[in-house]
């Protein structure tokens, strides 16, 4: 299970939204650690077979992590940081995923 080294509570935060759902991250994490942090295990379906896919190398290498922020589908969950107010979906192979 995924967990914070750091004492999250003495950390800045800022409100986003997952999948409709306003949840407090600290300030400076990924949209991956933030989702893996708020529970979600998964962060797309694979276009090929429809299994879960979810963040793997964190580091903008394997492109397994491809949520919708803000609008923009395909983008590294792993290298972006959260910031005020955004909003990330999952993406699902019926909804036209494609590579990045």
């Amino acid at each position: 299970m995924f967990t914070s080294v750091e004492n999250a509570s003495n950390l800045p935060m800022v409100q986003l939204q997952i999948e409709g759902e306003t949840v407090s991250v600290p300030v400076g994490y990924t949209v991956a650690a933030a989702l893996l942090a708020q529970g979600h295990r998964r962060t797309r379906q694979s276009p090929v077979d429809g299994g879960p896919r979810a963040p793997y190398c964190m580091m903008g290498v394997c492109y397994e992590c491809l949520v919708e922020i803000d609008g923009q589908r395909n983008q590294q969950a792993c290298m972006r940081e959260v910031s005020q107010g955004m909003q990330i979906r999952l993406q699902c192979a019926d909804e036209g995923e494609g590579a990045a």
